[in-house]
């Protein structure tokens, strides 16, 4: 064993006992809480029985079986592994295999088109498939014309693919020792794609680094004032999707710190209120509309659900109005620490947004001013002009970010890269301002700005307000064009169940919130939204299937 003890600079050391390896976490546990419940998963989200509830070092013994299976089939450092399924134990430990393994995950959103999987399996090479059964139907044909085999299957919904094994098979007799691979912090360990809005997705690549701090960052947040004596005492619900930065880093933040992370496999209401009581959790993330539909339960079922522990909501994809913030308080206690997250692959949750530190101000103008409140203690946010200048209080421009937390590049794509780094700092795409007392207000997507008759109307504003609504589920506003106002106002909405709004009474709602010029010139009742994760609304889906819909008007 030789030792570098001159060099300063450049050491890039393989010392295995002071790396940063996300894999790692896990083993570092089981010296210190070996037995200590790690990861939870609901019925659905798991094959084995004895899966169900996971110890650190049981968690830790089937990642290792899994990276050194791996490895013995001649995968090397940087070989890419997709995988393509939903939220289960195998397939997240699954994933800390391939890391421990020093390999590439790349999770492929099991909703997207089959065009968009052939375009990513061509761009990444992958060397090894897992997927779950449900899915191989859909996607069968696109990993045939890329002569891509499956080699693992998770048989939930469905059979083991033929030709591959299961999960169980695949780590059957393989050694629980650490894998010895040699591993540095700025690896790539995830390759996560875009949801393609506007063109082709694009590959963010994601370091070790980046994984440690998004999760540990998580951690800090939603341990801090939980009411828990220690961090081990975190407990943390998880729902939505793995192949989704959201979920990720929520799952690894309760694994990063000693604490235990739950995983179901969809974020149904149900569930959510039924795990929080089972298994007294401390957190739970979602956006406003999951918090909604907790509330409600709660509220129909005071006796049958305990609201005693869960103490930090964090939410996405959107404000929680007040009314809703009131009743969460209400149910859960009047010192729930209730925030607004905000962020993207390239560098999540990079903004803090908590309510009670505020609460006057957010009070007074939620949800119509969406507030992302200041960044985190691990990132650098501004808002920025078009000329790399920052914005003073009340301008409009684009915020940016730096991090530790942040991708090192988009994969094979030099032009957009350089792009996203222009002045230095990440460009998120996301209009931004400051309020006289320097939070971060979110004013939207620059791409969803909509520009009728010379006048800007922010769609996320308008969303913001057709939701307060008693009789609104979902409503996301977009624009059309029109020949006259170039663009017009146009809000599609998911009715809340029982409810049956007209047209006519939401415009009427909006005329007496919103200026006359950012009221909706049209409403469209639909039964569902196209939906990428969460509540993030596919607008470019919506601009298109409307986008004659004032084709005859002047």
């Amino acid at each position: 064993m030789k030792f570098d003890v001159t060099s300063l600079f450049n050491r890039r050391a393989d010392n295995r006992w002071d790396r940063i390896a996300l894999g790692d976490a896990l083993e570092r546990m089981t010296w210190s809480y070996p037995d200590k419940e790690a990861l939870v998963s609901w019925q659905g989200a798991y094959v084995d029985k004895e899966y169900e509830r996971l110890t650190y070092k049981q968690c830790n013994d089937i990642a290792n079986q899994f990276a050194n299976a791996l490895l013995e089939k001649g995968l090397k450092r940087g070989d890419r592994v997709i995988t393509f399924g939903l939220n289960s134990a195998e397939h997240f430990l699954a994933q800390v295999g391939v890391a421990k393994a020093g390999l590439v995950l790349v999770p492929i959103n099991v909703t997207i088109a089959t065009d968009v999987i052939d375009y990513i399996i061509k761009e990444v090479e992958p060397s090894f498939l897992l997927i779950d059964a449900q899915f191989y139907t859909r996607v069968e044909k696109v990993f045939e014309n890329n002569q891509l085999r499956v080699n693992v299957t998770i048989p939930i919904g469905g059979e083991v693919v033929p030709g591959s094994v299961s999960f169980k098979g695949f780590i059957s007799g393989k050694s629980k020792a650490e894998p010895d691979v040699r591993i540095h912090g700025d690896d790539i360990v995830q390759i996560l794609y875009t949801s393609g809005t506007t063109a082709w997705p694009k590959g963010v690549m994601l370091s070790h680094i980046y994984m440690y701090v998004v999760s540990v960052g998580h951690a800090m947040t939603m341990s801090r004032g939980a009411g828990v004596l220690t961090e081990l005492d975190y407990r943390s619900g998880n729902y939505y999707p793995i192949f989704h930065i959201a979920s990720q880093g929520m799952i690894w933040s309760g694994l990063m710190v000693g604490g235990m992370s739950l995983m179901a496999r969809s974020p149904d209401a149900t569930i959510i209120c039924e795990s929080i009581t089972r298994e007294k959790l401390t957190t739970v993330f979602g956006g406003p509309v999951d918090f909604r539909r907790i509330a409600d339960l709660y509220e129909q079922n005071p006796e049958q659900y305990d609201a005693s522990t869960l103490r930090v909501c964090p939410c996405g994809w959107g404000p929680i109005p007040p009314p809703l913030d009131k009743r969460l308080r209400k149910i859960f206690g009047q010192d729930l620490v209730i925030l607004s997250y905000d962020g993207q692959t390239e560098c999540v949750y990079d903004t803090r947004g908590w309510h009670h530190k505020f609460y006057d101000r957010y009070e007074k103008n939620s949800p119509a001013l969406n507030y992302l409140g200041a960044s985190h203690a691990f990132y650098g946010t501004r808002i920025m002009d078009l000329d790399g200048k920052p914005c003073p209080i009340g301008v409009t421009g684009e915020k940016v970010m730096q991090s530790p937390a942040m991708m090192a590049a988009y994969y094979k794509n030099e032009k957009e890269t350089e792009e996203a780094f222009k002045y230095g700092w990440f460009h998120s795409g996301d209009a931004c301002q400051y309020d006289d007392s320097g939070l971060i207000i979110m004013v939207d997507r620059f791409k969803d700005v909509i520009k009728s008759g010379g006048e800007t109307v922010t769609s996320l504003r308008v969303e913001n307000v057709l939701v307060t609504s008693p009789k609104v589920e979902m409503a996301a506003v977009f624009g059309v064009p029109h020949k006259r106002w170039g663009e017009s106002v146009v809000a599609a909405v998911v009715p809340r169940e029982g409810e049956t709004p007209t047209e006519g009474e939401l415009i009427d709602f909006c005329r007496t919130r919103l200026g006359r010029f950012e009221v909706p010139k049209r409403i469209i009742f639909v039964d569902r939204m196209p939906i990428s994760v969460g509540t993030k609304v596919k607008k470019y889906e919506l601009r298109n299937r409307y986008k004659d819909l004032f084709k005859d008007e002047e």
